[in-house]
């Protein structure tokens, strides 16, 4: 499995995940993506929505 390198970005949508790590699972259409966060919380949302994380 990915790490967990990316960031929940959008502060609109999920507002209580802003600036928690996540990694994509899965890329569909539209710009959407599978995501899953460290606790294992799963959603659908748009791949403008997470960011890479800084190394």
């Amino acid at each position: 499995m990915s790490t967990f390198d990316r960031i929940w970005y959008w502060r609109s949508t999920l507002p209580h995940r802003k600036g928690q790590r996540c990694r994509i699972l899965a890329r569909g259409t539209m710009n959407s993506c599978r995501i899953e966060f460290e606790d294992g919380e799963q959603h659908i949302v748009s791949r403008y929505a997470v960011r890479k994380a800084a190394p």
